[in-house]
């Protein structure tokens, strides 16, 4: 069996979707629903044609205010599990990017928390955006 990786992770690579669950799943037999958010890199963005996404990260600090971020939505929404994981890097159009689950009890609570989350990881964790396109580089400034 492979090991679980950490419940909150910044990293370049790729992730699967279905290991994030079972590990989720693994985590606690209570757990009556489960919500999931996932972020794509788009091909358009405001009239232009993207082509890839460059993500950058204050690495301990996103690191950190993304464990806090876990630690309040399990406490805030009675979870017994959540996991986050964002990449950084460049990210191709169509790619995964970003990946929030939230476990509870029941759906909804599962759901409220998954949102709320995705919410605040965009406002208080501090990892950038640059988009690519034929027309030039953009930084992308951070919206709900």
């Amino acid at each position: 069996m492979q090991d679980v990786k950490e419940a909150v992770r910044i990293q370049m690579e790729d992730f699967s979707q279905d290991e994030e669950i079972r590990a989720l799943r693994a985590s606690s037999k209570r757990i009556g629903g489960i919500a999931t958010f996932l972020g794509c890199a788009r091909d358009f963005s405001e009239d232009r044609e993207v082509t890839q996404l460059g993500f950058e990260a204050y690495g301990s600090m996103a690191l950190a205010e993304m464990n806090r971020l876990r630690d309040e939505a399990i406490i805030r929404f009675g979870l017994l599990d959540a996991r986050i994981v964002h990449r950084i890097g460049t990210i191709e159009a169509g790619g995964q990017i970003v990946f929030i689950a939230a476990g509870a009890e029941h759906r909804g609570p599962a759901f409220d928390a998954c949102r709320w989350m995705i919410d605040e990881l965009k406002q208080r964790v501090p990892i950038w955006k640059k988009e690519v396109s034929p027309q030039g580089d953009s930084w992308v400034t951070p919206h709900p």
